[in-house]
């Protein structure tokens, strides 16, 4: 049995080397044997018929004779050479798109998500190839997102860990008592590493779909002020006033309360590490074009323009963040779980405002 040779220099880096195919190029290369046995076996039942119609163009002349039969026997090999040609030009034009594009599915099929095919041929082949290439973008695009957030991750939980590991070593070395203040702060650093697993988790069950959403009749602004009477006391040690203005004619919400919770929680905590020096923050809750709206407003320290294209990133982290990274990216994807919409707008020095719009009608689903 023929082996594979390679080595391995890293995540995601097997090199190949020697004769053996990749196990994707082989099989489309495979594919594409067969095909040309097909085509082969179409030009053999050409060649019967065009044999046919010759046996049946002989009969027909030796029972005409004469200039009939001449003009017969003059253009039948024509008439065989133009549809041979047609018949030919129409395979030779199809046959080398799909050659390419087996080419391509098999170095895709290999982890090449950088492939693409130029598309030619007929109108249904470039339809084909088109949408082979908006695959392989995809899927490149989907491979740099993973490599980003494993290389992301490991970053995360390398900051808490060698933490940890210091305060460990110097504790059974001596240098640190092992006394209620370090381990407090060993604890404070497990708790991040916690959050971070936890985002994770929801980031992940979001992703694949499968994130549960226990929806029930919600009124919104009791909601909004329940999370805004959670922070006000530490909003006032920070000298940041909070106040919710809401309006009259709000119908309940068939939503997951927890869920909306979490979202508010989440720009409450970022509006206030906004704020070092005070400030004001205020909740506006009402209907909107698409439903019912709430404007989170800050008199922060804002954003700037070249950062709030990526506030939404994955692991991005502004001036003021000491989270993970994935706390707006999470609280956007739990409002359009819910088929809503989440857009922030902001100046830098001028405080930040993010707008939430959540349908009034219940949605289908869990």
């Amino acid at each position: 049995m023929p082996r594979r040779h390679g080595s391995w220099s890293g995540p995601d880096e097997w090199s190949y080397e020697g004769d053996w195919p990749r196990p994707g190029t082989e099989a489309w290369q495979g594919f594409g044997r067969r095909m040309l046995l097909r085509a082969i076996m179409f030009f053999a039942l050409m060649l019967v018929l065009v044999i046919g119609v010759v046996v049946f163009v002989v009969s027909v002349v030796t029972e005409v004779g004469g200039l009939s039969a001449a003009l017969i026997i003059l253009a039948t090999p024509f008439a065989l050479l133009v549809v041979g040609g047609i018949v030919g030009r129409s395979f030779i034009r199809s046959w080398r798109p799909v050659r390419k594009l087996i080419n391509a599915a098999g170095a895709l099929a290999d982890g090449d998500y950088s492939v693409r095919v130029e598309p030619s041929g007929s109108a249904s082949i470039r339809s084909v190839v088109t949408s082979f290439n908006d695959m392989a973008g995809r899927l490149e695009t989907s491979d740099e997102q993973r490599r980003r957030l494993l290389a992301d991750l490991g970053h995360e939980l390398r900051t808490p860990l060698t933490v940890v590991r210091g305060e460990i070593e110097a504790m059974l070395d001596g240098v640190h008592q092992i006394d209620e203040e370090h381990l407090r702060l060993l604890m404070n650093e497990v708790t991040v590493m916690e959050r971070l697993l936890e985002d994770l988790r929801t980031l992940s069950l979001i992703d694949a779909g499968r994130l549960e959403l226990h929806r029930e009749p919600t009124d919104l602004t009791a909601l909004v002020e329940d999370v805004a009477d959670g922070y006000r006391r530490r909003a006032s040690e920070a000298a940041v006033s909070i106040a919710v203005h809401s309006s009259d004619d709000l119908p309940e919400l068939v939503v997951d309360p927890v869920r909306i919770r979490e979202v508010l929680t989440n720009l409450v905590v970022n509006a206030l590490r906004a704020m070092p020096d005070g400030g004001e923050l205020v909740f506006q809750v009402g209907l909107g074009p698409a439903g019912a709206a709430i404007e989170v407003s800050d008199t922060g320290t804002g954003i700037g323009l070249e950062e709030l294209e990526h506030v939404f990133d994955r692991f991005h982290k502004g001036s003021t963040s000491r989270g993970s990274g994935l706390g707006l990216t999470i609280s956007r994807d739990l409002v359009m779980a819910h088929g809503g919409s989440m857009t922030l707008r902001s100046e830098h020095g001028a405080g930040t405002t993010v707008r939430i719009e959540l349908p009034t009608s219940p949605l289908s689903g869990t």
